[in-house]
C-alpha cells in the first residue's frame, strides 16, 4: 500500500529537515498543508526545501506557487470548490487530489483526480472526538472501490483518519490502494521511525498479496 504524509496545520519545528529525511528514507508525496499560512510563508518554507525534493511536494492552498517552485501536485478541499475535471487550470504535470467525506464524492472524482483522501475512516489521532465514519458507510465504499473500471482504477483512493501501521491490513481489506497519515507520524517521539513502521507494514502487506 502507498503512504503518504500530510504536515501538520502551523509551525513544526526543524519541519523540513525531518521531511528531507524522511524523503530520504522513502516517503513519496508530503502534503503541505497550513491552512492558516499565507502565500509568502508558504513561499518561504518551499525555498527552504532543496529543489530535488520539490516534485514530492502536494499544496493544499496558494496553487500559483506550483510552476514557480515545481512542486508534484495540487490538493482540493472537499468544500464544493473541487473542480469536477482537475486537469483545467493545473500547471502540467502537476497531480490532482482532492479530499471526499461522503460516496458521492468519491464516484465524483473516480477516474478524474490522480488520487483522493476518504475520512474519517478510524478515530482521528489529530481530531479528537472527529469519526470514524459509520460502519455502513465504509460497506458501501468497499463495494464501489471492489467495482471500480480500469479508468476508475487510475484514482488511487487513500484512507484518512486514525490510521495506523496496525490498521493497514483493514485498510487493505477494504479495498483501499494507500493511507494517507498525519498524527500517528507527528505526535510519535521519533516521526521518522514511525514513518518507517508504516513502510515496513505496507511492504509486508505487499509481498503477502504477491
Amino acid at each position: 500500500m502507498k503512504v503518504v504524509l500530510i504536515s501538520t496545520p502551523g509551525e513544526r519545528p526543524n519541519e523540513v529537515a525531518t521531511v528531507e529525511s524522511l524523503f530520504a528514507a522513502g516517503l513519496e508525496r508530503y502534503h503541505l498543508r497550513k491552512p492558516g499560512w499565507k502565500s509568502a510563508q508558504v513561499a518561504l518554507w518551499l525555498e527552504s526545501l532543496p529543489a530535488r525534493w520539490r516534485d514530492r511536494i502536494v499544496l493544499h492552498a496558494h496553487a500559483h506557487l506550483a510552476p514557480c517552485f515545481r512542486v508534484g501536485g495540487i490538493h482540493f478541499r472537499d468544500d464544493g470548490e473541487a473542480p469536477e475535471d482537475p486537469a483545467l487550470g493545473v500547471t502540467p504535470g502537476c497531480l490532482t487530489s482532492r479530499s471526499c467525506h461522503d460516496l458521492a464524492a468519491v464516484k465524483a472524482a473516480l477516474g478524474r483526480y490522480d488520487s483522493i483522501f476518504f475520512s474519517p475512516v478510524f478515530a482521528t489521532l489529530s481530531k479528537p472526538g472527529y469519526g470514524p465514519a459509520p460502519g455502513h458507510v465504509l460497506d458501501e465504499l468497499r463495494a464501489v472501490l471492489a467495482a471500480r473500471g480500469s479508468a476508475e482504477k487510475r484514482t488511487k483512493v487513500f484512507a484518512l483518519g486514525g490510521v495506523t501501521a496496525q490498521g493497514l491490513p483493514v485498510c487493505r481489506t477494504l479495498g483501499f490502494d494507500g493511507v494517507a497519515i498525519l498524527g500517528a507520524v507527528w505526535n510519535a517521539a521519533d516521526p521518522i521511525a514511525a514513518f518507517l513502521q508504516f513502510q515496513s507494514a505496507s511492504q509486508r502487506l505487499e509481498h503477502k498479496s504477491v
